[in-house]
């Protein structure tokens, strides 16, 4: 059999030839392909999140693989939604100094058959089908991280809890509680949402994200006949929504944009009910704070009208802090060392990362694998990415 080719359980009992980082990066590239055939099996296990069953069928199939790498594996059950994976390492001796959160999802934006429309395909080192970058490449580097440092015989001075989630992709609601007490438990926090571009970048600052409904109630009366008698609440709504667009403020990374517009029932009744959904985005926790007072300060501008305002920034801002400083030097160091080079990006799309920022707890994004097309039918990673970034992993973990 081709070396690269065999199972996961012969993979990880071959010898390492030294512990240093390159040997380490060597080590991986020379599991490029069983990397690859990993990733495969995640990728071909659709995942859709509003999906339990397959969700569970691809949870289980991970928590085996965690398993033959020595980790203690646990369960977090979900009613509607796929179980959360939770997989512990500890390769060290006595106890441990604390633990490192390295934080993933298993499920995916695409619908179930949609690996028919796009299925899984390897051409010209981009490995092709969905869920392959975005994040399915994560739990193959991390899975191979791990093996890396235990056939190495390093010991780090921390534990390591894997927290596999369902419910990323669709706003983290079963599982942003568990996020946010591994967090508490954590002195640092690595996250395995892909990189920027085909660099790869990693990610030091997001947005913090949020919606707002906005619903009017009017008063219905015929367009003809009586249209004085009536309140329409579509043109309270566009009214309120020119007001909404001049709380925009691009140079703080404000963004404000009524996405979704909905009202009335037919052209000849003066509308009764409007509502707009409103995607909301910012930089800085206390911006979110000031955004949400003026959403709330929002009045009236027809006689008789009435607004409900809804929401808000349910996932907060991560900021680039000295702690997230810290890490990102800790990771360009390490991939030196290694003759690899890694830099930063800020991106206004949020991840369960955010989460964990907002604890408090360092936390250094992006380490998944690199490729492009994210959430569409062109979505890929590069294979070589899958070696390169297990080893920066397994780095960051050993120094941590």
């Amino acid at each position: 059999m081709p070396a690269g080719c065999g199972s996961l359980h012969t993979e990880i009992s071959a010898s390492i030839p030294g512990v240093t980082p390159p040997e380490i990066l060597h080590w991986l590239h020379s599991r490029r392909d069983a990397m690859q055939e990993s990733l495969r099996r995640y990728v071909v296990a659709e995942s859709p999140s509003f999906n339990k069953a397959p969700v569970d069928r691809l949870g289980r199939r991970v928590a085996a693989d965690w398993r033959r790498v020595g980790a203690r594996v646990n369960f977090l059950r979900q009613r509607e939604r796929g179980d959360h994976v939770r997989a512990e390492v500890w390769l060290g001796r006595g106890r441990p100094e604390g633990q490192i959160l390295v934080l993933g999802h298993l499920d995916t934006v695409y619908p179930l058959g949609a690996l028919a429309q796009m299925p899984w395909r390897v051409s010209r080192g981009r490995a092709c089908g969905p869920g392959t970058l975005d994040m399915k490449s994560g739990l193959v580097i991390a899975l191979y991280a791990v093996a890396a440092l235990r056939r190495a015989g390093i010991r780090p001075r921390k534990k390591f809890v894997f927290l596999w989630t369902t419910d990323e992709e669709i706003g983290s609601g079963t599982s942003r509680a568990a996020i946010e007490r591994e967090a508490r438990r954590s002195q640092a926090a690595l996250v395995l949402e892909p990189g920027a571009g085909l660099e790869g970048r990693l990610k030091t600052a997001r947005k913090g994200v949020g919606e707002v409904e906005l619903r009017v109630t009017g008063r219905a009366a015929h367009a003809g006949v009586n249209p004085a008698g009536g309140i329409n609440a579509v043109h309270e709504l566009a009214l309120q929504i020119a007001r909404i667009a001049r709380f925009n403020e691009p140079r703080r990374g404000i963004t404000v944009n009524a996405d979704v517009v909905s009202g009335g029932t037919r052209s000849n009744v003066i509308a009764e009910q409007a509502v707009a959904q409103i995607d909301v985005r910012v930089t800085r926790a206390a911006d979110a704070r000031r955004l949400e007072r003026k959403f709330r300060a929002l009045r009236p501008i027809l006689r008789g009208a009435k607004l409900e305002i809804r929401g808000g920034v349910d996932r907060p801002p991560m900021e680039r802090t000295a702690g997230v400083v810290r890490l990102l030097r800790m990771a360009e160091s390490l991939a030196g060392q290694m003759g690899l080079e890694v830099k930063e990006s800020f991106t206004g799309g949020g991840s369960d990362g955010n989460f964990i920022a907002a604890i408090g707890t360092p936390t250094l994004d992006g380490l998944g694998g690199a490729g492009a097309g994210a959430h569409t039918r062109g979505e890929f990673v590069l294979v070589d990415s899958l070696p390169r970034r297990a080893a920066l992993l397994a780095q960051l973990l050993a120094h941590i």
